[in-house]
C-alpha cells in the first residue's frame, strides 16, 4: 500500500506552475462541469432522439453512462495511481493526481480542468461517432458525458458537502476511506460497481458486507 508523507486537511492550494497562465487554468470552479456539459448532454439527446426514437435513446444513454463508470475506474486506478519510477514521471503524477491526495480539500482542484476535459470530450465524441454511426453516437455520447458530470459533482460533494441520507453518507465515507485509509482500493468515486467486479473494494467494506450477510 502506498503511503503519503503529507496531507493537508485545510481548503488550501499549492502553486503548481511558474507560468501564471498554466497556474490559472489548473484551478476550476466546481460548478463548471455542470454549466459547460449539461447543455451538451441535452443538445446531444435532443438531436440524437430524433434519429432513433425514445427507447433506443434511453438504452444508448444508459450504455454511455455505464461506460463512463468503467472509464472512471480504470483511469483512476491505472493512470492516476500509477507509480512512476523516473523523476519526471513522479512530477507528472503529482500534477495529475498526487496534488489532490496531498491537498484533498482544495475546492479549486476537485473537478477536472477544462484543459483536460475538453480534449477528452472531443476525443470520445469522434470515437463514438466512428464506432456507433450517425443514428446512435449522440445518445451514447450524452450518457458518457452525463456520467462524467455526475462523477465530478459527486467527487466535489464527498469532500465538501455533508451528503445526508444513506446513499450520500455511503459515497462520502467510501471515497474518504480511499484518501485516508488505503489509496490502493476504492477507485470508484461515483459508485463502487467496478471495485466489486475487479476485487478492489476496501477491506473494511468487504468485512462489513460479509458480517451483514451472516
Amino acid at each position: 500500500m502506498s503511503k503519503r508523507l503529507f496531507v493537508s486537511n485545510r481548503d488550501e492550494s499549492v502553486r503548481l506552475f511558474k507560468n501564471p497562465v498554466l497556474e490559472y487554468f489548473s484551478h476550476i470552479h466546481p460548478a463548471t462541469p455542470v454549466v459547460i456539459y449539461i447543455p451538451v448532454v441535452l443538445a446531444s439527446l435532443y438531436f440524437g432522439a430524433g434519429r432513433s426514437g425514445l427507447l433506443i435513446t434511453v438504452i444508448l444513454f444508459a450504455g454511455g453512462a455505464l461506460l463512463w463508470t468503467l472509464f472512471e475506474y480504470t483511469f483512476h486506478r491505472f493512470v492516476f495511481h500509477f507509480n512512476p519510477k523516473s523523476e519526471i514521471g513522479r512530477k507528472i503524477h503529482f500534477l495529475s493526481h498526487g496534488v489532490h491526495h496531498d491537498y484533498p480539500r482544495d475546492r479549486t482542484r476537485l473537478v477536472m480542468p477544462l484543459l483536460v476535459s475538453l480534449p477528452l470530450a472531443l476525443m470520445f465524441y469522434f470515437l463514438f461517432q466512428g464506432a456507433l454511426g450517425h443514428s446512435a453516437y449522440l445518445q451514447f455520447f450524452a450518457g458518457f458525458v452525463f456520467g462524467y458530470v455526475c462523477y465530478d459533482t459527486i467527487h466535489y460533494a464527498t469532500h465538501h458537502f455533508k451528503m445526508k441520507g444513506r446513499i450520500g453518507n455511503y459515497l462520502k465515507e467510501y471515497h474518504l476511506k480511499h484518501h485516508y485509509v488505503n489509496p490502493d482500493s476504492g477507485y470508484g468515486v461515483s459508485n463502487p460497481l467496478w471495485d466489486y467486479v475487479f476485487a478492489t473494494v476496501p477491506a473494511y467494506e468487504e468485512k462489513e458486507r460479509k458480517q451483514v450477510s451472516l
